[in-house]
């Protein structure tokens, strides 16, 4: 067994006490104290997170918009320069190799972000689709230099490159995040000011006067901030924020916490609700893909009607045993008819909760079926996603 990845803040967990997992090839903190202390930090004040494992990718030149529209199913070359999108990196079957989110830093220019996990399908997958992509744009392949992939041809240009081992990533999330991340001493230059920025938008900063990149995303259904920078500053960036935070509750969190709050807020996570067996539609994802894009890869697919395949739902269920990922889904009649994807007691709402496939006759909100949770079969509740949203 290959040994696991630290990232820059390896340190900082060891010295908080943090208990850590094997989490896509990384050592990763999954706790410090409690789950559900670090869960309700986040909904009523702030968690700190360690996101540094994600796998980031710079997309420049002339035909990086092309590029990306080809390659993911979202239209790409609409974004406006500072904002940020969701969107799917797709297989010719329509499946899905990962969900990412782009940056929009230049008119020539993006930042991709990719699952810690999928780091080397996503680049792949980008490797071969760079030879289509070049034809689009009217031009040929040409490997520009190490550690660099994509099409130099004339005026025309597309060059990726995979900037995860340079770079770290700490998330704020909770109500109280953006008055942390403005109280963070080091942090100057923020453009635009924080209380301005959008959510799926971006500031540019500096601190201790080198270049800080402020996403306002995140994966906790609260309000918060994913901030990149190089890993030589992450620590002391960490720290910072934690002395910043203090007075504002905050608290470092780990992976366990991450989930729960993910889950409540009806966040799909790949290897569970997203798979390359998962068409989007199936996930509720059919709104990310640009359908009457001219070509992207998966596009003939997922043009496919999909209307007997299962789909994704959240369910509600009754006492306090959880269905976990696995489990079984049975309607009245004792039938096996779909699979929970992700499971757990709701530290927020108090009961068990799930997001799980089923058929479409399965599926409607209101619809009465029961989990099977080693053997005891709990009644439970087909709902809307998601289980909760903030309300500011």
């Amino acid at each position: 067994m290959p040994d696991l990845r630290t990232t820059a803040l390896a340190d900082r967990h060891a010295a908080l006490g943090a208990s850590f997992t094997d989490f896509g090839g990384w050592n990763m903190p999954v706790r410090y104290t409690s789950d559900l202390a670090e869960h309700h930090a986040v909904r009523t004040a702030a968690g700190l997170f360690d996101i540094s494992h994600m796998a980031e990718f710079l997309v420049t030149g002339s035909g990086a918009a092309a590029f990306l529209d080809y390659a993911l199913a979202g239209r790409i070359s609409t974004m406006k320069v500072g904002k940020a999108k969701y969107s799917l990196l797709l297989d010719e079957n329509g499946g899905v190799i990962d969900d990412v989110i782009v940056y929009r830093t230049g008119e020539d220019r993006f930042l991709v972000i990719s699952n810690a996990g999928n780091r080397a399908l996503v680049a792949e997958a980008f490797a071969a689709r760079v030879d289509r992509a070049a034809q689009i744009v009217r031009s040929g392949r040409e490997v520009p230099a190490d550690g660099v992939f994509g099409f130099v041809v004339g005026t025309e240009r597309a060059l990726i490159e995979d900037i995860s081992d340079q770079t770290s990533l700490i998330a704020v999330q909770g109500p109280r995040a953006r008055e942390i991340v403005e109280a963070t001493a080091g942090i100057a230059d923020v453009e635009p000011a924080l209380a301005d920025l959008g959510y799926y938008a971006w500031s540019q900063a500096r601190f201790q006067d080198q270049p800080l990149f402020i996403a306002r995303t995140g994966y906790t259904g609260e309000d918060g901030f994913e901030l990149m920078l190089s890993n030589a500053l992450a620590p002391a960036l960490w720290d910072s924020l934690v002395e910043a935070g203090e007075p504002f509750g905050l608290v470092p969190a780990g992976l366990a916490a991450r989930d729960t709050l993910r889950l409540e807020a009806g966040m799909p996570l790949h290897g569970h609700e997203l798979s390359t067996a998962i068409l989007p539609a199936q996930a509720g994802l059919g709104r990310v893909v640009a359908a009457d894009k001219d070509e992207f890869v998966g596009k003939a697919a997922v043009a496919v009607a999909a209307s007997d395949r299962p789909v994704l739902v959240g369910l509600v269920a009754e006492g306090r045993r959880a269905g976990r990922a696995g489990y079984a889904v049975v309607d009245a009649d004792g039938n096996v008819v779909g699979e929970i994807t992700s499971g757990a007691l709701s530290p927020t709402l108090g009961h068990p909760i799930a997001m799980a496939f089923v058929p479409p006759s399965f599926a409607d909100p209101g619809t009465s079926l029961f989990i099977d949770v080693r053997g005891t079969l709990i009644p439970a509740t087909v709902t809307a996603l998601p289980f909760y949203r903030r309300t500011a």
